[in-house]
């Protein structure tokens, strides 16, 4: 849905399929994993262990999914469809991929909505000793997974570190680690990275673009406007679905269109006036 806006003929089908099939090759090297690995470490379930490293192996060494530093701030990054094309994204979006392989091949796997750099997590079995706080790494816990850079786990001391440089020194370290994102906090914060790409695109280039240029960035805010309304939709929000589709249209008429552009303007019209009637209703 989020790479529609930028795609609007984006068929969907054949990047389900592509999951569909790592999964399945995914399956398969998680069925062969061994149960016991000399390496495993001391706080970690051997055969979770094992499974998570049969995963990785195949997505970032096999299928070579890797974080694109060069070109973090790439709107591309942002998008499903160019993530599995290019087999290069930012945290959460390579995250997504994680999961959903990982449902396929039958590993249970969470995000983790952490402050600034988004990471999953494999629940461990549960511990004979259930004095030590949810949410903690501890013998047979959870596995930390960074799959922005190559799926590596991480121990607690790094968790924390993480935490220390995203969220300041005074960050409560267990409510962030237990913190398990829904879908629907996922997809708000892929939209907001992309939101914020668009907005430091717009303040650093306009200033060197030539007027008669201007509409070409003009253009990628109303992409984030349309973004942002088709979410908040979905997540039953209908007044900031409003404010951000005629938002929207009010960037349409500042720039030119063309055939396709205004099909499209014509079809969120028509969805801002059922929001409208929508919205009213509620008042």
């Amino acid at each position: 849905m989020i790479a529609r806006i930028e795609y609007p003929r984006l068929e969907a089908g054949p990047y389900l399929d592509e999951l569909d099939s790592l999964g399945r090759e995914a399956a398969e090297r998680v069925a062969a994993a061994p149960s016991m690995s000399a390496d495993t470490p001391a706080n970690a379930d051997p055969v979770a262990y094992a499974r998570v490293t049969a995963l990785s192996d195949y997505l970032f060494r096999e299928q070579r999914f890797v974080g694109n530093d060069v070109q973090y701030e790439d709107p591309r990054n942002s998008f499903l469809n160019e993530v599995l094309d290019r087999r290069t994204g930012i945290p959460i979006t390579l995250a997504l991929v994680y999961m959903e392989v990982a449902r396929r091949a039958g590993v249970v796997v969470e995000g983790i909505n952490f402050p600034g750099h988004f990471l999953v997590a494999v629940p461990g079995p549960p511990r004979a000793d259930v004095s030590q706080p949810a949410g903690r790494l501890g013998p047979y816990r959870d596995l930390i997974i960074d799959a922005h850079h190559g799926g590596a786990l991480l121990p607690e001391e790094a968790c924390r570190e993480l935490l220390r440089r995203h969220a300041g020194e005074d960050a409560v370290w267990d409510v962030h680690l237990a913190g398990r994102a829904t879908k629907p906090q996922i997809l708000a914060r892929m939209l907001l990275n992309l939101k914020r790409v668009y907005v430091r695109m717009l303040r650093s280039r306009r200033r060197a673009t030539p007027p008669s240029s201007c509409w070409r960035w003009t253009r990628q805010r109303r992409t984030s406007s349309a973004i942002a309304g088709c979410l908040r939709t979905h997540l039953n929000d209908f007044s900031g679905a409003l404010r951000d589709l005629q938002a929207y249209l009010q960037l349409g008429s500042k720039g030119r269109l063309n055939d396709e552009e205004r099909e499209e303007q014509a079809q969120i019209w028509e969805h801002v006036k059922s929001l409208r009637r929508r919205v009213a209703s509620l008042n």
